[in-house]
């Protein structure tokens, strides 16, 4: 199977349905499954029409979701790879990736054109721009040809889907690169039976049908955001999306009205919706689920979504790029008997904790989880070494710290590039953050090792106080000094408005120091 087929096969049997619903309500744009396969047959048409080599990179940058999800099956139906770029970017950003995996060509919205005309000249891979919404005619100046996409909607699309060419489920359907918190993003290669394997296994455990509406708040170009893109087409659901969480009690209005049965979000999206939005006074009759990954999340605040959201099933999920996404989830029923766990492997993959030499450890030791199953990624693109030091007989070396209990499921510790080595201890940050954050006053919390002339490294704490708070340094390091050891204990605190975040909602810790 290829990952098109979902969106072939979903367009077959519920052609008129809705697939995208973006800004919910009457002046919503709603595409149908008809449409986006038209629209895509349209992009892959063209594509075909201007002669590239087979595995071609072809990136998007769009904020539409309609047009995203278009292109993103056009240029898998053509047999191209699709880059997704982040629409929080710069123009050095984009020449870096373009010209890291030698993308041809860019199907981009006007408003990124700006960026181009800093870089078009001296991303001579690039020979062709599909640029769309009202201002395209901006690009005439770029170095690079530019196609309206409004044209190709227009001039091609006549293609029969059987004539598409042949590709193998071993090839390449997306690069996507990695947000870079711990170093420069490296473009993660996934073959269309990586993508298939991990869609059909969260489809499986989270239940998902054609009855199935969710509000997709992550952008498609992240792994979480692209895996929910792809379980709800493969299910024949409908993506609601609004990806801009400033206002979060518009998105909870969009619940409402649109009758969304699931949810995805990051630690940071919940904390925001907990904290910053009044989803206290809303009622969701018809949600079903919700899906946490992207990073830990703590124990109070998931018992708090649980007090909020009765009778709402909590996944609590544990993945990586490198794993098409998803590598483990904790099941709804054990939210509470095995808080702070990742739970177990999703179906088709198994987890491993082992020791630097690639041996087990002992039940409640701390190892490095090892994965292997048909998501993991063939490996990261131009970068031979890197891929040979996380990828070694087949299985992948995820970098995350974890411990098991006598029943199996896993406890994350921390990362190995995040380990503080405070005088002879090795410390993992995720207990001290989760203890912080069980104060009252604490809306967000991130724990670094900071120099120290003595230790080698003090803890730091950087926190943000839920609007209202009041906490000081002291106050905190007693509360932390009352629940963990005191080697575990803060030395430093520092109160943030915010704390720096990747576009993908994950705390850049990178960005504390």
């Amino acid at each position: 199977m290829l990952v098109h087929d979902y969106l072939l096969k979903s367009a077959e049997l519920y052609p008129g349905k809705d697939v995208v619903i973006h800004s919910a309500g009457k002046t919503g744009v709603r595409s149908t499954y008809s449409e986006v396969l038209s629209s895509s047959i349209a992009i892959g048409d063209w594509l075909l029409s201007i002669n590239l080599q087979p595995g071609f990179r072809a990136a998007i940058l769009t904020d539409e979701p309609s047009e995203y999800v278009s292109c993103y099956f056009g240029i898998l139906l053509a047999g191209g790879t699709v880059v997704g770029l982040n629409t929080q970017t710069s123009g050095r950003t984009l020449k870096k990736i373009l010209s890291d995996c030698s993308v041809s060509v860019v199907f981009a919205h006007s408003k990124f054109i700006r960026y181009f005309k800093e870089i078009s000249s001296s991303t001579p891979s690039v020979k062709l721009a599909v640029i769309s919404g009202s201002n395209s005619g901006a690009a005439d100046d770029l170095s690079f040809d530019c196609v309206g996409y409004h044209d190709i909607m227009d001039s091609y699309g006549k293609r029969d889907v059987k004539s598409f060419p042949k590709i193998s489920p071993t090839d390449i359907a997306q690069i996507i690169y990695t947000s870079g918190t711990t170093g420069e993003p490296k473009g993660v290669m996934l073959r269309h039976s990586n993508l298939v394997a991990n869609t059909n296994s969260i489809v499986r455990y989270l239940k998902l049908t054609n009855d199935d509406r969710v509000m997709a708040v992550l952008p498609f170009f992240y792994s979480y955001g692209n895996s929910v893109l792809l379980t709800h087409i493969a299910a024949g659901g409908s993506l609601v999306v609004n990806q801009n969480f400033i206002y979060p009690n518009v998105i909870l209005d969009d619940m409402v009205e649109e009758e969304i049965t699931g949810f995805s979000g990051v630690p940071s999206t919940y904390a925001i919706l907990l904290h910053r939005s009044a989803i206290h006074k809303y009622r969701f009759p018809h949600l079903r689920y919700i899906t946490q990954a992207g990073g830990a999340m703590s124990p109070k605040l998931a018992g708090k979504l649980q007090n909020i959201l009765s009778g709402v099933d909590i996944y609590i999920m544990y993945g990586q790029t490198e794993a098409s996404a998803r590598l483990s989830y904790l099941a709804p029923e054990k939210i509470h008997s095995k808080a702070g766990s990742i739970g177990k492997a999703i179906p088709g993959v198994t987890l491993e904790l082992l020791d630097p030499e690639g041996k087990p450890v002992a039940v409640g030791e701390i190892g490095e989880i090892v994965a292997k199953g048909d998501n993991i990624m063939q490996g990261y693109w131009g970068k031979p070494e890197e891929t040979a030091r996380v990828l070694k007989e087949g299985k992948l070396w995820t970098g995350d710290l974890a411990r098991m209990d006598a029943e199996g499921y896993l406890f994350i510790e921390g990362r190995k590039s995040d380990m503080i080595k405070s005088g002879s201890h090795r410390i993992g940050p995720k207990e001290i953050e989760e203890t912080i954050l069980e104060h009252e006053a604490i809306h967000e919390a991130a724990v670094i090792g900071v120099e120290d002339e003595i230790l080698g490294e003090a803890i730091k704490a950087c926190v943000v106080l839920k609007p209202g708070a009041s906490c000081t340094s002291k106050e905190l390091i007693r509360h932390c000094r009352k629940l963990l050891p005191a080697y575990k204990t803060p030395h430093h605190v520092e109160f943030y408005n915010d704390l720096p975040k990747t576009t993908t909602g994950k705390i850049s810790k990178k960005d504390l120091f």
